[in-house]
């Protein structure tokens, strides 16, 4: 028996649907992760109660998902999402079903479900119900499709990812048949949007053997049917461990030589994730020829400079690499970190020189910002207008 699980409001939603006569579950990521030793979140609760039965046993509702069968209950002010028992017939676009139906019987409803180790539910009272071996796979630390693994796979293609990303996320190894379905039904990820493969993938970056993840994506023949993936995971595996999903996304562009607008591109990043990739191709592009400059940890993040370092050392097994700390230390120890940091600006120059604006007021704002970062001049608005008074007297 596991006592006490789920939070006050998510319990109580559950004893309120067993007093109303339906039977009231647990279900989903939080049962799985709470028997990992994990800290659960997201209650999902699944019942027996069809979705309109749901809304006469509580008093504030919302239909978040009400076709499919859920429902979003308020309770002391937490959202508790509450979905009908249900079946699914075939998915012939490989995304979603033609049809759901609902049921009474939670086992059909945990039969459609993707994975063994998340088809468990827990009652209010700890009883955990487990039709599938799936507490057996979690003790095994394996990853196993629920009935036969090509046919979840030919329902919901994105499956084969999300078995990769548990994976990486985990640290499970994939059961040999269902590693096995996914080489053979590679070729149906096409059907998946691009959208839903990031969200995926983002949580692969940050897992905790992403290496061997990335391994499989290639093994299995998946990487010739994504958009722009590496053929050739060893870049990418050797660059492990990611810090931040936009560290993976820059081994992914830089393994593959690809450039930071096609993956942007072609996965969908933000332009906050292009805007990254884009530094770290330049900073990697200067860390080819040399140590990194004092003028490229000014210009770069010291996030962009790891990311750019940690692929460099992957591409040069054996060459001289930069220690994180000694980045850091670079990083911290600048005069300035911005432009904005100076002492002066626009408006001190104009009164030392009596002139009016220009294009002569940026560029000496460039010569001043330039003298200080590379310790010419102390960041002083006296020594820097000693120091600016001097130098455009001699270029009059």
């Amino acid at each position: 028996m596991i006592a006490d699980f789920g939070t006050a409001p998510s319990r109580k939603v559950v004893r309120q649907l067993e007093e109303a006569g339906y039977e009231a579950v647990f279900v989903g990521g939080a049962v799985r992760d709470h028997l990992l030793g994990k800290e659960a979140s997201d209650f999902d609760i699944a019942t027996s109660a069809m979705p309109e039965e749901v809304k006469q046993v509580f008093t504030h509702t919302i239909d978040v998902g009400i076709a499919h069968g859920t429902v979003m209950v308020m309770m002391d002010a937490e959202p508790i999402e509450v979905t009908t028992y249900r079946t699914e017939s075939t998915y012939t676009d490989h995304r979603r079903p033609d049809e759901v139906n609902f049921v009474r019987s939670l086992k059909e409803d945990l039969q459609r479900r993707d994975f063994t180790m998340n088809a468990l539910a827990l009652t209010l009272n700890g009883e955990l119900i487990d039709p599938f071996g799936g507490m057996e796979d979690l003790q095994a630390s394996k990853i196993r499709a629920v009935g036969n693994a090509s046919d979840r796979f030919h329902e919901d293609a994105l499956r084969m990812i999300r078995a990769v990303r548990f994976s990486s996320v985990l640290g499970f190894e994939i059961e040999d048949q269902t590693l096995q379905a996914i080489e053979e039904n590679a070729a149906t990820i096409k059907h998946v949007s691009v959208e839903r493969i990031k969200v995926e993938m983002d949580k692969l970056w940050k897992g905790s053997d992403p290496g061997k993840a990335l391994s499989t994506i290639v093994d299995t023949r998946l990487s010739i049917h994504l958009p722009l993936f590496p053929n050739d995971a060893r870049i990418l595996s050797d660059c492990v461990p990611f810090a931040t999903t936009e560290q993976g996304w820059s081994a992914l562009m830089l393994a593959g030589h690809f450039s930071a607008g096609d993956v942007a591109k072609a996965y969908k990043l933000s332009n906050r994730e292009k805007a990254f990739l884009s530094d770290v191709q330049a900073a990697f592009d200067k860390r080819q020829s040399s140590f990194f400059t004092i003028d490229d940890y000014y210009q770069f993040s010291l996030e962009v400079l790891i990311a750019a370092e940690k692929i460099w050392q992957a591409f040069h097994q054996g060459g001289t690499g930069i220690p994180v700390q000694e980045m850091t230390r670079m990083k911290e120890s600048l005069p300035i970190c911005s432009k904005d940091d100076l002492k002066v600006d626009g408006k001190d120059l104009m009164a030392w020189t009596s002139q009016r604006g220009g294009r002569w007021l940026g560029e000496w704002m460039e010569k001043i910002e330039y003298a200080v970062l590379h310790r010419d001049c102390p960041n002083d608005a006296e020594k820097i207008k000693e120091w600016f008074l001097n130098e455009y007297e001699h270029q009059k």
